[in-house]
């Protein structure tokens, strides 16, 4: 098939591998180096002009800011076969105050909340609940729009920099998974169970970002788990919407069961690298299945061993990376056997070079999750530029666990 990847991160580099892997003609936009090696970019200001051009089979959207402009609803008025829910359903996402509306009509199990207007009347709601505390901003933010609150300070400071609009919710204990599936809108197909690490710092400090690394899993969610899952949270919402594409739910496995910190409406990034390594089979076959409403009976293949994603990110990153640095290594990454998915890079006449702030995703497999971690962080070691971060405890919740 001819195959149209929309976006230009890691995820999309990550999605655009694996097409490859199975012969596909894969075309992306803009792209990125690294699509670049599997497929052919192009720079285009009208993507179903694009696909209509190209004569694509399918389009696979991979952002969120597309799809909550509508991108899949003007594909499917033109008649084209595209992966993504229809901007009613991205609602989910783009906006928190939505989703926990939804949650709450849906009986879908969540934290207690608060939605507030202004700054007044969130100050006034954090005097309902205790510390730490979560505050929402109510829009896209790229990831990085949600603040835990440690102090009364640090929740002041929140409420005014991400205000007015906001979700003010309890902070939850335990242990966070993605889930995530792919819905046709009638019924859905579970993904692997994956874990992000969204914090810049190791053991989990530090200001949130898109996400510094994810693994890859079959013991993440045992049978039950994922069963509940499904019952509970993704066909409800299936059912209740007619949602088509991807349906990430972030869980918070707390003593009294999986509940949902939030929807997203794509596949996460780097929760994809993780997946997309550990795939086997033709991945256009369930995404196709998905645009015609064939989900019923269809299967995905894993392979047994796990995988693990690193992000490499800028220095300055998340609050101001740097660009511009020039990268060496990354055919001496491969050479150790992982995967280089490329984010924020772009080609120069003197190599690749730096140029938003997750740059990379050296991602790998083993037949243990430490052999993963091993073959991961071997290939990390071998990339260079001046002021490179990534954390070092990737996967390190599922090494103690399965000691």
């Amino acid at each position: 098939m001819k195959i149209l990847v929309i976006g230009n991160g890691g995820r999309e580099h990550a999605i655009s591998w694996r097409l490859a892997q199975s012969g596909h003609d894969v075309h992306a936009t803009p792209g990125n180096p690294g699509t670049a090696r599997v497929g052919t970019n192009h720079a285009a200001s009208d993507t179903l002009e694009l696909a209509k051009y190209l004569g694509v089979d399918l389009t696979v959207v991979g952002p969120e800011a597309p799809l909550a402009a509508g991108i899949v609803d003007r594909f499917r008025a033109a008649g084209l076969p595209v992966v993504g829910p229809s901007q009613a359903n991205a609602q989910l996402e783009a906006s928190k105050v939505f989703a926990k509306q939804f949650f709450l009509q849906h009986h879908i199990p969540t934290a207690r909340s608060v939605e507030t207007t202004s700054e007044s009347q969130a100050l006034a709601a954090l005097e309902q609940f205790g510390l730490p505390v979560v505050i929402k901003a109510d829009g896209l933010a790229a990831g990085k729009g949600v603040i835990v609150a440690e102090t009364a300070e640090e929740a002041i400071h929140a409420v005014r920099s991400l205000g007015p609009k906001l979700v003010i919710e309890e902070f939850l204990v335990g242990e966070e998974v993605s889930f995530i599936a792919l819905c046709d809108g009638r019924t859905a197909l579970a993904l692997e169970p994956t874990q992000d690490h969204k914090r810049i710092f190791d053991h989990d400090l530090g200001p949130n970002t898109g996400g510094m690394g994810a693994y890859c899993d079959g013991r993440i969610l045992n049978a039950d788990q994922r069963d509940t899952a499904m019952q509970q949270v993704i066909l409800p919402t299936v059912r209740a919407t007619g949602f088509t594409g991807f349906l990430y739910a972030g869980l918070m496995l707390t003593r009294e069961g999986a509940k949902v910190l939030e929807f997203n409406v794509r596949l996460g990034d780097p929760e994809t690298q993780a997946l997309m390594h550990r795939y086997q089979g033709d991945f256009a076959e369930p995404l196709l299945a998905s645009t015609r409403g064939e989900l019923a009976g269809a299967r995905t293949e894993w392979s047994l061993e796990p995988s693990v994603c690193v992000v490499m990110a800028a220095e300055g990153y998340p609050a101001a990376p740097r660009t511009g640095d020039m990268i060496t290594g990354l055919v001496e990454s491969e050479e150790t056997g992982a995967v280089v998915f490329h984010a924020g890079t772009r080609q120069s006449l003197a190599g690749i070079e730096t140029a938003g702030g997750r740059v990379l995703s050296v991602t790998a497999s083993g037949a243990t999750l430490a052999d993963a971690c091993a073959h991961a962080y071997r290939g990390v070691e071998k990339i260079h530029w001046p002021g490179a971060q990534f954390r070092r405890d990737i996967a390190q919740k599922g090494l103690v666990r399965w000691k």
